[in-house]
């Protein structure tokens, strides 16, 4: 930057406003007003960027010669512009009178807006009334149309069209009848129910009319429904058919009579009632009739577990051959009827062409499905024609007067405890099939004639149990040591109640069936006794305990109990008979080892064992073993019934010999001079084959 001379100035002293300002000086009045400096440091350091200030200063002019040029240059310019507007005077005239006419152009323009406007208002206002014109008279037409339906409604539901009394009086029972029993329906509660139209003077010209339809009606109807009431009546008729097919169409007729003829309705429901009391009544009846013929007389009082003589029949008929007598202490077949729970009823004149008889219990669930069957179809019956449940009741009053007139004969002439717990289990089954159904009129029935059931039973079982308890041991003995048939009655008769009961779980009847078992305990104990022998008392047990073990086995795992108790006395007399088959052939060796081969024969000088001793057992053991074993093989063969049992038994005896024997052998072994009796010892190796030998054809 250069000064007015010419010369160079740094930037640095060009912007050092500071030594620039202190070289100024205030040519001011001192006895003027004071001046305050304050804030003109920030102020000239606010400056110091402006390039004019920063030009000013760096020139070295003084402010007030600056501020004085200023001034005239404005003076100047002022003046110049004075002499631009004296110029432009004419211009700015004429600009003038052109200002002064657009404003009068506006101010016309105004007036004219301003009568738009004061007519828009009025035709705003005209449009307001015409609106509330509009609005008035569309409430008046919505009122009057209002008025024009209910008063058209009100027509409508009173006056009674002549197509409608010509069916009603002249018309038959078919779906127009029912629809125009509807439309007559509505117009009767119209009138009976609005206050208003029982005061209109309509109703009184409209309303006797009403009431002769309705008579005329409801003796039609009733006519009707009486007629179709008596095909119930007629024989071969199939009661369900007719009601699903016929009845259940006419079910406004009812709804009709139950709304505007509830004295009729009345007369209807007790014909009905009265009707389907006795056809069922005497359907069921027959039906019981006609299963008689089926029956197969199974037990009576004589057929007991511990009763040898029969004699008489059940329920007092003819005696069955005797090759129905073991179904009444074996399960066998019987249970299949739980398989077929819900199989349809036996119909009568089928099952007599065949030939066939039933146990009781078949003929029991054919009745109890066909009075399932029937309920179920009367109860659905009776809720949806007439609407109420509750008449079910009434009509089967004589249907369950039948049945239980029926079992009142039967039950207390029955004796076959494997039947009556087929008919609780029957009943049950029938309970959870009408609960699935969701059908509840039956659960009292079913309920009572399980109850009258388990006392039978009770009575029935606890007539076995006597007769074991009370039963003539000498009446009953025989001179055989296979299974008592005593023995194989009690095993099915207890296998089957087991497998009845493993479904239920019934704690009663396990502990009956634990008395019943105490008692066979203590009569088979009692027969065992006389036989002569020890050896056939135990023979005559383990087949009996063998036998009920193999026919319990049968009834499942719930067995368990009853069967491992026979299975702890199979053992123990197991053990005890082949002591007594070991002693009966080698008595003098098992007394000896017993007493003397487990003992030391130096521990004892008194009384040594001497081969003089021993020397007897060896050669006869060695003279007739295989004979003694083969008579041992024949007499398990003659004694058992069971051959795996007696052969089981037979290898039991064997392997006992063959402790016995090396126990003899051991003791000579410990003998001085013992060995000079190894010749007449017969070697374990072959004792054993003999042993494999007989194993071998079981």
């Amino acid at each position: 930057m250069t000064d007015v001379n010419g010369s160079s100035v740094s930037p640095s002293s060009a912007f050092d406003l500071g030594a620039f300002v202190g070289d100024l000086t205030i040519e001011e009045d001192l006895n003027g007003d004071d001046i305050s400096l304050e804030g003109l440091q920030q102020e000239l350091e606010e400056c110091k960027h402006d390039e004019v200030v920063a030009n000013i200063l760096s020139k070295g002019t003084k402010l007030r010669d600056y501020t004085k040029g200023v001034e005239n240059d404005l003076r100047k310019v002022e003046l110049d512009s004075i002499q631009d507007y004296i110029k432009e005077s004419d211009n700015l005239v004429s600009l003038h009178d052109q200002i002064r006419d657009c404003d009068n152009i506006l101010s016309h323009m105004e007036t004219l807006l301003s009568g738009f406007q004061a007519e828009i208002g009025s035709i705003s206002s005209d449009i307001k009334i015409l609106q509330e014109k509009s609005m008035d008279m569309g409430l008046r037409l919505k009122n009057r149309k209002v008025a024009e339906s209910k008063l058209a409604k009100f027509v409508e539901d009173i006056i009674i069209p002549p197509r409608m009394v010509d069916i009603i009086i002249d018309g038959e029972v078919n779906e127009e009848y029912l629809r125009t029993l509807e439309i007559l329906s509505k117009k009767l509660k119209f009138v009976e129910v609005d206050t208003m139209v029982k005061a209109s003077k309509a109703l009184k010209d409209v309303q006797p009319e009403l009431e002769k339809l309705r008579q005329k009606a409801v003796s039609k109807v009733f006519d009707f429904i009486v007629q179709k009431l008596y095909a119930l009546r007629k024989p071969k008729t199939n009661i369900q058919i007719l009601q699903q097919s016929v009845l259940l169409k006419y079910k406004y007729v009812v709804n009709f009579l139950k709304e505007h003829g509830k004295e009729v309705y009345n007369e209807i429901r007790a014909a009905y009632i009265d009707t389907m009391n006795k056809v069922l009544s005497a359907h069921f009846r027959a039906y019981i009739q006609a299963l008689e013929k089926l029956q197969l007389d199974i037990a009576t009082s004589n057929d007991l577990i511990g009763v040898e003589t029969r004699s008489g029949g059940l329920f007092a008929r003819a005696w069955e051959p005797l090759k129905n007598r073991s179904a009444v202490f074996a399960l066998g077949d019987r249970i299949n009827i739980l398989k077929e729970i819900d199989e349809p009823a036996l119909i009568p004149h089928i099952a007599e062409a065949s030939s066939i008889k039933h146990p009781y219990e078949v003929l029991f669930r054919s009745l109890q499905k066909l009075l399932m069957d029937t309920a179920t179809s009367e109860y659905n019956f009776c809720d949806e024609f007439f609407g109420e449940q509750h008449m079910f009741y009434e009509i089967f009053s004589g249907p369950f007067g039948v049945m239980d007139e029926h079992f009142n004969t039967i039950l207390p002439n029955c004796y076959d405890a494997i039947g009556l717990m087929l008919m609780i289990r029957i009943i049950h089954q029938h309970q959870l099939i009408m609960s699935r159904r969701r059908i509840p009129c039956l659960d009292s029935y079913l309920d009572k004639v399980n109850i009258s059931l388990w006392p039978r039973f009770k009575m029935v079982f606890d007539m076995h149990l006597y007769s074991l308890r009370n039963a003539s041991v000498r009446t009953l003995w025989e001179d055989d040591v296979h299974p008592h048939y005593v023995m194989r009655r009690y095993a099915e008769f207890t296998a089957s109640l087991i497998h009845l009961n493993s479904e239920f779980g019934d704690g009663q009847l396990d502990l009956n069936l634990e008395r019943l078992r105490m008692a066979i305990d203590d009569l088979l104990i009692k027969l065992a006794k006389n036989f002569t022998k020890s050896k056939l008392q135990t023979v005559f047990l383990i087949n009996n305990y063998d036998m009920t073990i193999a026919v319990l086995k049968e009834a499942g795992p719930e067995a368990g109990k009853i069967q491992m108790h026979f299975e702890e006395l199979l053992k123990s007399n197991t053990a005890l008979f082949v002591e007594e088959l070991l002693q009966e052939h080698f008595n003098d060796l098992i007394k000896f080892v017993k007493a003397k081969a487990s003992e030391d024969p130096t521990a004892s000088p008194d009384k040594p064992i001497t081969i003089a001793e021993v020397e007897p057992l060896v050669k006869d053991f060695a003279s007739r073993w295989k004979a003694a074993i083969e008579l041992m093989h024949k007499d398990v063969i003659t004694s058992f019934s069971n051959f795996l049992c007696g052969m089981e038994i037979l290898r039991a005896a064997l392997t006992q010999l063959l402790l016995y024997y090396t126990r003899l052998s051991d003791s000579i072994k410990r003998i001085p001079g013992g060995s000079a009796l190894n010749k007449d010892l017969v070697s374990i190796s072959s004792i054993m084959y003999e042993i494999r030998k007989y194993s071998r054809t079981f």
